[in-house]
């Protein structure tokens, strides 16, 4: 039998209040040490399972709204004024030198007088709002959308300012927003990449590669380049090769990678190859079926512009249903460019429009118009809306007046549009707006900071806390800035 010992006890000692809160303060204290010990086991953990499988489906900070992003991207600087903003007053004071602007020089040099938008507005959707008649279909989808008219750009020119709106920040080496993103969620599809950049036909646009690349961050977070028109590179097995001999030596060659790993930690350049290496081998298989829009019903093709003439329209088209069918799929990140790099060309290969921008605007709207549309359409009608967010972007403005001895109009980083749609957004609104003119950001003004900030949010991420360690400093796509832009919530 066991004894037990019943020796009365001794109550004023047992609940001496100096005693009883000593152990108050070492049992919590055991607690919160109990739970620092976890959070670093976890941590680690985590970080055992990134180094496995980089790309692996991880959860955000809080539950998100939207769980993958669509971007579209018109590089070049499209012109808030003619497309999205309507300024009434801008039309009445056409050829009138602009108050206060005397003296005051942009990208190329002098300005000229105020320049009405060539082009007449209509009201669309029941939210009433003014679109310009170059984005009909897009007129169509307001009440989807969200409009942020006061964004305001650190540089005036292209190439930092298109970083600035990718990355953050206006000089290369940091990571992108696809990449920021993947590397917060990963991916729910292990046989296509996380993040894909599916440039313009007509080539890249500025900065190229440097829109979606990795930064600091794993390499293994860079976007993947392709679009209809250009397969993913390196994919296709050499002449002479069997699928069995190709099988045996990538186990042998997976098992000399693992070893090397083992024997390297934290060499995230050669886990990101050896992860690289394996999804291509995937990609063999799941890659030309996503690639491969011939599936799609001639409906489809023909809703989105796909079976068009003009031979832009129809790549475009197309590479808006590639972007529609990877996400459907699962990849976390799609940018589509609507626009290359200009090479000189003012306005030709994108919408840089210095000298013609009537000529110009209607060469690229009609471009843009149907297919971005029919995106937005298609994505509802599938149910892919209601959890996908989809972005239109671009690098700044244009000026109000137009450019000395030209009819174009010069850069403007000193207010802009861009605009979302989608989950959890709020449709048929409008945030924020620029002076009478269309010039400088006058109401709600915000950056892109901001921006990203909302971005994120969406993704149920909250951009304070996402950080990576670098040189020294917790670093995040918002820098030390930014604010979620709560009114354009849904």
């Amino acid at each position: 039998m066991p004894h037990y010992d019943d020796t009365p006890l001794d109550t004023e000692r047992l609940f001496s209040r100096r005693e009883f809160l000593g152990s108050m303060g070492t049992g919590l204290g055991t607690i919160a040490l109990a739970w620092l010990l976890a959070q670093d086991s976890a941590a680690g953990q985590s970080g055992a399972h990134r180094a496995e499988n980089p790309v692996a489906p991880r959860t955000p900070h809080y539950p998100p709204k939207a769980k993958r992003v669509v971007q579209i991207f018109c590089p070049g600087a499209a012109s808030q004024i003619d497309l999205w903003e309507y300024k009434p007053e801008l039309q009445k004071r056409h050829g009138q030198p602009m108050p206060g602007l005397t003296g005051v020089s942009s990208f190329q040099g002098g300005n000229g007088n105020l320049m009405r938008s060539p082009w007449e507005w209509k009201r669309y959707g029941q939210c009433g709002k003014w679109i310009s008649d170059l984005v009909p279909h897009l007129g169509a989808c307001v009440d989807e959308i969200a409009f942020i008219h006061s964004l305001t750009a650190k540089s005036n020119t292209h190439g930092p300012a298109m970083l600035q709106m990718n990355t953050g920040f206006v000089v290369d080496g940091f990571p992108s927003m696809g990449a920021w993103v993947t590397y917060a969620l990963g991916t729910e599809n292990q046989d296509l990449p996380a993040f894909v950049a599916i440039p313009d036909m007509r080539g890249y646009p500025p900065n190229g590669p440097g829109n979606w690349n990795a930064g600091f961050l794993p390499a293994a977070y860079q976007g993947t380049a392709f679009n209809t028109e250009t397969p993913i590179a390196n994919l296709r097995s050499p002449q002479g090769t069997t699928p069995e001999g190709e099988r045996r030596l990538r186990h042998f060659l997976n098992t000399l990678n693992r070893e090397h790993l083992r024997q390297n930690p934290g060499h995230s350049d050669l886990n990101a190859r050896v992860a690289a290496y394996e999804l291509a081998a995937r990609m063999q298989l799941s890659a030309p079926q996503v690639t491969d829009i011939s599936r799609e019903s001639a409906s489809t093709l023909r809703d989105y512009g796909a079976d068009s003439d003009n031979p832009l329209k129809a790549s475009y088209a197309r590479n808006c249903i590639l972007a529609r069918r990877l996400i459907e799929r699962g990849v976390r990140f799609v940018q589509v460019y609507c626009g290359a790099s200009a090479s000189a060309v003012d306005g030709l290969l994108n919408w840089d429009a210095h000298k013609t921008l009537k000529a110009d605007y209607e060469r690229h709207a009609p471009i843009l118009d149907q297919p971005t549309a029919a995106l937005l359409k298609d994505l509802k009608q599938r149910g892919l809306l209601d959890d996908t967010l989809v972005l239109w972007t671009t690098e700044f403005g244009r000026m109000p007046t137009h450019q000395v001895g030209s009819e174009g109009r010069d850069h403007n980083p000193y207010g802009f549009t861009a605009w979302m749609a989608g989950a959890g957004v709020r449709g048929g609104f409008s945030y924020g707006a620029t002076d009478e003119f269309g010039y400088r950001a006058a109401e709600d003004v915000c950056t892109i900071y901001d921006f990203h900030a909302t971005v994120l949010h969406l993704l149920g991420l909250d951009h304070k806390r996402l950080t990576y360690y670098h040189n020294g400093s917790q670093r995040r796509l918002t820098d030390v800035h930014g604010e979620v832009i709560r009114p354009v919530l849904a």
